[in-house]
């Protein structure tokens, strides 16, 4: 649970408090541990509504001001320079914003009662003690690094030096790499290592990449994956890792000149809890609606923090810069008096992964159904843009909402082009509080170059509404084996063609175009109707309910139900030539 801030539940009581912070000058000494998004945007921002403030930023690393994000681009080679991810030194803070800025140095002690911090010069050991009026902690987090024999020679991300120190030993031309962990930094290492010529191997604990995402839309990744050359192995643990080679636990060994961890992150804590500030229930520090700590002198943004989430109401650890530079702003705001707020968070994230792009808002079905929360998912394949224009390709498309008032609580998105657009207008469609049905008339740019005069979006309302209206009825692909066990007859009303191509096992050929002529076969249902999106499984379903048949259409289509049957079955990838072949001609035909 979040702390306290003294402050009761009554809404007068919050408004009286804020105006009198707003008289309240601000504080002359501010030190912040931390640079980076959250650290940074206090700094500047507190700089901006003060000019007279002390502000003093300490930073253990030997940059206070870069682009962690692009650190794997760098590593492969498409950031050159190291220069290129310096966003501003020491002297250029101190020279725009006379910020006093001390790189190198690590805050090893803070004292809460004495207002000061103890820090040590990672250079030559000097301590220095800072004193302070507020103190602001933007520490981040830590890779997990676990107690594997000769982990120590796994190499992680999380500083300038870090990349430059792997940029380097890729450099010396290592021919294989494995990378440990297929998350978003994983997955970016992964393609920047192929980009490098090292034959990659990701292994990852999950049965599945990218646990953000549903298994279904997550086996697209891994195809791409395989497309490209790369071994994955799933459900794969490590037991030691060697000088040259990673011995799995089922005693295989993988060569590995290089070998990068990207098992995941841990809020960066140790230093606050030496300091007896108080944690939240997911292990990182816990904050009031002003991002202030246990301790009132003391605030806390970035990675390290508890956050609102805004599907759960609870608190939850989600490691976003955005969301960072966010906090970090709010924080300068409160200690200059301003009137300030937390906005819970969505957790909207995104990534490539060589030519494609993969990205979720808000809750997977997987975690909705672990904390019980009742919810409808519905899938489409809509094209990036009008077929007619040259260039069109499709996406996978999920959102996922409350059965009963259309809350929308979560979506991903994975495809080649306008992923990002459509994840972004759902993501602010969710803080707006707009309901699922309520994308339909979400008014879009259209033009045939970008979308359709339907964009995928209003697509996903289109399909909502229909659903909690009672219109039509879906089955998902989890569902669909229990309905045939049942008795449902299974009825594919693509072409022939496309019958004869590939078609799930059991299922009749009706043609929607020639359906009307065979429904007296058919009876009364009830029946379950497929084609390769759902789009015509819907005007089949429709046709067959008004003709007083009862029918449910197969939600997302053959395209779905295939890509969640593979991902039931996945395993170790064949990232052989063969199969690497196969799949990119896969990938190429789903996307015409």
């Amino acid at each position: 649970m979040p702390v306290s801030d003294d402050r009761g539940s009554c809404p007068e009581t919050e408004v009286m408090v804020v105006s009198m912070t707003a008289r309240t000058p601000a504080h002359k000494r501010v030190v912040i541990i931390g640079g980076v998004a959250g650290g940074m945007s206090a700094a500047t921002r507190l700089r901006r509504l003060d000019a007279d403030a002390t502000i003093t930023v300490l930073e253990r690393s030997g940059h206070v001001s870069f682009a962690n994000c692009g650190l794997p681009y760098f590593v492969g080679g498409l950031i050159e320079e190291e220069e290129d991810l310096t966003l501003q030194t020491p002297q250029q803070l101190y020279d725009r914003f006379r910020l006093d800025v001390r790189v190198n140095d690590e805050v090893v002690a803070i004292d809460r009662t004495a207002h000061t911090v103890t820090t040590r010069s990672t250079v030559d050991g000097e301590e220095l003690v800072v004193p302070y009026d507020k103190l602001i902690l933007s520490m981040g987090a830590a890779p997990v690094r676990p107690p594997i024999p000769g982990y120590d020679r796994v190499r992680t991300l999380r500083t300038v030096e870090d990349a430059a120190s792997m940029a380097a030993e890729v450099g010396v031309a290592p021919e294989t790499a494995v990378v440990i962990g297929a998350g978003f930094i994983g997955l970016e290492m992964a393609e920047n290592l192929v980009a490098q010529g090292l034959d990659t191997t990701v292994l990852e604990a999950a049965p599945q990449v990218l646990t953000p995402l549903d298994s279904e839309l997550a086996v697209l990744v891994g195809d791409e994956l395989v497309a490209h050359g790369v071994r994955v192995e799933l459900g794969a643990s490590v037991a030691s890792v060697g000088e040259r080679s990673v011995t799995l636990s089922d005693g295989r060994v993988l060569p590995a000149d290089l070998v990068v961890g990207a098992i995941g992150v841990r809020p960066d804590v140790g230093l606050a809890e030496l300091a007896g500030l108080q944690l939240g229930p997911e292990g990182g520090l816990a904050v009031n609606d002003a991002n202030q700590t246990s301790d009132p002198d003391v605030y806390a943004v970035g990675d390290a923090v508890e956050k609102a989430d805004a599907v759960s109401h609870s608190t939850s650890l989600i490691a976003l810069a955005n969301v960072a530079n966010r906090q970090g702003r709010r924080v300068a705001d409160h200690i200059a008096g301003r009137p300030s707020h937390r906005v819970a968070s969505l957790g909207t994230s995104i990534v490539k992964v060589f030519d494609i792009v993969a990205a979720t808002v808000g809750w997977n079905e997987r975690r909705l159904q672990a904390a019980g929360r009742p919810f409808r998912a519905i899938h489409s394949h809509p094209f990036d843009h009008a077929t007619y224009y040259p260039g069109a390709t499709r996406m996978a498309a999920k959102l996922i909402f409350d059965p009963d008032d259309g809350t929308i609580l979560g979506a991903q998105i994975v495809g080649r082009h306008g992923v990002d657009k459509r994840i972004d207008v759902i993501a602010t469609a969710m803080a707006a509080g707009l309901t699922a049905p309520q994308l339909a008339d979400l008014e879009l740019a259209y033009a045939p170059p970008f979308s359709s005069a339907k964009d995928p979006v209003n697509l996903l309302g289109y399909m909502a509404e229909n659903i909690l209206s009672g219109d039509c009825d879906v089955v998902g692909p989890a569902e669909l084996e229990s309905l045939v066990e049942q008795g449902w007859p299974l009825v594919d009303v693509r072409t022939a063609e496309e019958h004869a191509a590939s078609a799930i096992e059991g299922s009749v050929n009706l043609p929607v175009d020639s359906l009307r002529d065979h429904l007296g076969s058919l009876g009364h249902g009830p029946v379950v109707v497929y084609c390769q999106v759902g789009q015509r499984g819907h005007t089949a379903t429709a046709l067959m309910q008004e003709l007083g048949i009862k029918a449910r259409n197969l939600d997302g289509g053959y395209q779905t139900w295939s890509a969640w049957t593979r991902a039931q079955g996945a395993g170790i990838l064949d990232c052989s030539d063969v199969a690497r072949s196969r799949r990119l001609q896969a990938v190429r035909s789903e996307s015409a």
